[in-house]
């Protein structure tokens, strides 16, 4: 800055400086306001975007982020974010083992429980294989074991969940190579209580039905030798080879079952491996294309009458005459615990189980028959103590002999006893209520 005689003035030049400085610290305040508000403003937009992607993440199906209620009613019906046809799915057969004694049957809908096919669906669904319900699923299931009845090889079938998709270009050319498929058995395994195990999985055509499309069952019935006459029972059981009318050997169901032939193709009874404190274990093997409802149970609760004695062997033929007998005689039913469902065979069925998934199995079957060993020897220990040796094999033994001679004082024969109602009896009787239901 200059004044009017031409000499600089030097205070001048100082306050255009700091009316500068001024200038520019206003300037700064401002663009600090502007950059701060562009910074709420983008948290903002972040902020929104996060949320979004979190509900995209959560529930795809639920694009309106005001109705939090409704999302929530979704997540909770829809297992799966993808709708299900999207989903690539195959129908499968699957083997399961369970030790049924703590179970109420296998089936659920008796709604008692628990049941094996309960907990079968649970693992299911924790493991996300079961793709919508039970209903959407096509399942079916080859046995329906009662209460307490155990098996190694019941199967079931329905769609789950699958790796495999339509193949590619690349897969045609054989430039690249499928995923492998789940592997169902090691993964539901880890889902799975202790006494319910998958052993194997088979790919399964559609028409495919797990109970009518089975070919044979195989049952197992393990008992204590004792004093039984094993070559009068079976003798007894060869008599059930063959087509007969099983209705004095069962359960009668009058309402669903109309039919109680039934083929039985093998019997055999035979000693088995183990044995304890010199009574042998044995074992009934019946095997046939179908059984009826206790049909089991009740011929091996006559089979234990003739092995001890107090029935001929000739009982059977009369019970398997329903012209002759056509009301079976009351009797009790054998235990459902040593009663195991061994096998259910298949045409094109072939049950395969990874390298992995036997390994763990193997391991758990064993680790689960020590921990049962276990629990033997502690009852064992208990029995030893209650008595002294001596005096338990004495009083054992004299035990024994009175109730042998009492069971045969008491025992009433099959054919002289109080007998149930008929089919026809049966029958009669449920057409009056099938009339009743239908006129209201």
């Amino acid at each position: 800055m200059t004044m009017s005689d031409g000499k600089s003035d030097p205070g001048g030049d100082d306050r255009d400086s700091e009316i500068a400085k001024d200038t520019e610290l206003v300037f700064l305040r401002n663009r600090v306001k502007e950059l701060e508000a562009e910074n709420a403003e983008l948290l903002s937009q972040v902020s929104s975007c996060q949320c979004q992607q979190m509900e995209v993440k959560h529930d795809r199906s639920e694009l309106d982020s005001s109705s939090l209620v409704r999302r929530r009613r979704v997540r909770k019906g829809d297992k799966n974010s993808i709708p299900s046809h999207l989903i690539s799915k195959r129908y499968v057969a699957l083997k399961i083992m369970y030790f049924g004694k703590r179970f109420y049957g296998f089936s659920a809908e008796a709604q008692m429980e628990p049941s094996i096919e309960s907990e079968v669906f649970k693992a299911l669904e924790r493991t996300r294989l079961l793709i919508g319900d039970k209903k959407d699923s096509c399942y079916s299931r080859c046995g329906r074991t009662d209460k307490g009845v155990s098996s190694t090889g019941q199967v079931i079938a329905l769609f789950l969940r699958s790796r495999l998709k339509a193949p590619t270009v690349e897969q045609v050319n054989g430039k690249m190579g499928e995923r492998p498929e789940y592997d169902y058995v090691r993964v539901l395994n880890r889902a799975l209580p202790d006494d319910i195990r998958v052993t194997g999985w088979s790919p399964a055509p559609v028409d495919f039905h797990a109970r009518f499309s089975c070919s044979a069952r195989e049952y197992k019935y393990f008992f204590w030798r004792q004093n039984l006459n094993l070559s009068a029972m079976d003798i007894a059981g060869k008599k059930f080879i063959g087509e007969h009318d099983f209705r004095n050997f069962c359960k009668m169901d009058v309402a669903n079952v109309h039919c109680y032939t039934r083929r039985v193709t093998f019997f055999d009874v035979s000693p088995c491996q183990n044995s304890h404190e010199g009574d042998q274990l044995c074992t009934f093997t019946m095997r046939g294309s179908a059984f009826l409802w206790h049909q089991i149970r009740c011929m091996v609760a006559v089979l234990f009458m003739i092995g001890q004695g107090v029935e001929s062997v000739d009982v059977i033929d009369t019970l398997l005459d329903t012209k002759k007998t056509p009301r079976k005689p009351q009797y009790l039913l054998a235990s459902e615990i040593p009663l195991v469902l061994r096998t259910c065979e298949f045409e094109n069925v072939n049950f395969i189980c990874s390298p992995g998934a036997a390994e763990s199995l193997q391991s758990h079957f064993k680790n689960e028959s020590l921990t049962y060993q276990l629990e033997s020897v502690i009852y064992q220990e208990a029995l030893r103590n209650c008595l002294p040796p001596s005096s338990v094999s004495t009083e054992q033994s004299s035990c024994n002999d009175v109730e042998k001679k009492k069971k045969r004082a008491e025992h009433v024969p099959l054919l002289s006893r109080p007998t149930e109602p008929s089919y026809e009896e049966r029958a009669a009787k449920l057409k009056p209520r099938k009339q009743e239901t239908c006129n209201v």
